[in-house]
């Protein structure tokens, strides 16, 4: 199964963005979202998919986290 993961867009440099994932900074393509610093995000496979609301990633990262518990 593969999952989008929701990030905190750091910054943005032509056609990519570095994003964080609760620490963990990484690249991802911007071609299909316009964003800017400060957005949140959905990544897959290295591309931003799309924004997400502060309401929304709150409830993905209780997801997430429910989820690691389970493993």
């Amino acid at each position: 199964m593969c999952v989008a993961m929701p990030g905190k867009v750091v910054s943005v440099s032509e056609r990519t963005a570095l994003v964080d994932f609760n620490g963990n900074r990484v690249n991802a393509r911007t071609g299909l979202v316009k964003i800017e610093p400060g957005d949140n995000v959905l990544v897959h496979a290295g591309c931003i998919l799309q924004k997400v609301s502060d309401r929304e990633m709150e409830e993905m990262n209780k997801i997430m986290e429910e989820m690691d518990q389970l493993l």
